[in-house]
């Protein structure tokens, strides 16, 4: 037998793989509650998670510069401090802010006359980044930075930082939402549907994987029957009433099995994309009144954050590129189209309301355009 050469152990990094080590791990760091350096340079910030349990007062200690909690205008516009157009607000106080500061930026609700002598300013293209970094940590779009004023390479190393250089995070970019060879398949029989396959597909970034539900054997020389649906905790596992997610879950695999056959794709991106953690805030600002869209936005968010993306490239490696989509959403039809899947017919996929669910659902359709 041949012996196998190392580089058949230890094939050589390219561009992308190296930033998706690098952002990898500093969105590690970030989601342990611990600072990283980002550079761009010569310009250099120490930069956490403003959800993080790092006082501000900390990190002012260590750079000896002041301290800036950095909202996306969304959020600024629910605090009323969004002083411009700008994407990302800068706010500061006069006194400099302390841990209860950030809290009520930050928090789900808001008084203004908790925070002494507020100053808001557009963000500058590094704190900006600094967001960005934190958003990719599935994190509140918030952070806490200060200016790094001596060498940063030397400052990281000083505190035991990991450093991280601006140019990684559009290779990142790139890179993070394509997907790695199929990980897994394996055999598992539904009820209902007892001739069914999972396939695992992992993403390039390593998060978690996207999981395709191939039903019966279906032709993909015809337009099969599929379906996308968003992972979702509360209403797949535990049926909650919240939503409708379970519901159509479970219809969707009674409706392809009907069919003969198709695929369901069960994409990890809970709520509508922010996470399960930040789900749940947003079901608390809903209990105080907000509706489903506007309590994404007083988090930070964007209405809907999820990729699709991922989706078509699953279709395609599983051989399906026409397909008769389920689904009362049309940006789902809309973005399949862009990346290349057929969507030869929208398949109806609505179920009965209930009290806790109604608003959501009347919210998504004079909204967010969903026809039931």
């Amino acid at each position: 037998m041949t012996a196998m050469s190392e580089s058949n152990f230890a094939p050589q990094p390219n561009a992308q793989d190296a930033s998706l080590t690098a952002v990898g791990r500093v969105i590690g760091d970030l989601r342990r509650g611990m600072a990283i350096v980002l550079r761009d340079g010569a310009e250099a910030l120490l930069v956490t998670a403003a959800e993080s349990s790092v006082d501000p007062r900390a990190l002012t200690m260590m750079t000896d510069c002041g301290v800036a909690c950095l909202v996306t205008a969304s959020r600024a516009d629910a605090l009323g401090l969004d002083p411009t157009d700008a994407a990302v607000v800068a706010i500061e106080t006069r006194g400099g802010l302390d841990r209860d500061a950030v809290s009520t930026i930050i928090g789900e609700t808001f008084d203004g006359t908790q925070l002494s002598e507020p100053v808001a300013k557009p963000a500058s293209p590094m704190q900006q980044t600094a967001v960005e970094v934190v958003k990719l940590a599935r994190l509140l779009p918030a952070a806490l930075t200060s200016p790094i004023q001596e060498d940063a390479t030397a400052f990281a190393k000083q505190y035991n930082l990991l450093a991280l250089d601006t140019a990684n995070i559009a290779q990142y970019r790139g890179a993070a939402g394509a997907l790695m060879d199929y990980t897994v398949a394996s055999s598992v029989p539904l009820e209902g549907a007892e001739e069914t396959r999972m396939i695992a597909f992992r993403p390039a970034d390593g998060g978690k994987a996207h999981v395709a539900i191939v039903i019966g054997d279906p032709d993909p020389d015809k337009a099969i029957l599929a379906r996308l649906h968003s992972e979702c905790f509360t209403g797949d596992l535990f049926a909650s009433l919240r939503c409708d997610c379970g519901d159509q879950l479970r219809g969707a695999v009674a409706a392809i099995a009907a069919d003969g056959g198709g695929v369901l794709l069960y994409l990890a991106q809970e709520g509508r994309g922010i996470g399960l953690v930040n789900k749940l805030r947003a079901y608390k600002l809903q209990d105080d009144g907000f509706d489903t869209i506007d309590a994404n936005e007083q988090l930070g968010f964007d209405a809907d954050e999820r990729v699709y993306a991922p989706a078509a490239m699953m279709l395609r490696r599983l051989g399906y590129e026409r397909i008769r989509l389920m689904t009362n959403n049309p940006d789902k039809v809309a973005a399949l189209q862009a990346h290349g899947i057929a969507v030869e017919e929208r398949v109806a996929h609505a179920f009965p309301t209930n009290t806790h669910n109604e608003q959501y659902l009347q919210t998504k359709a004079a909204r967010s355009g969903h026809l039931f």
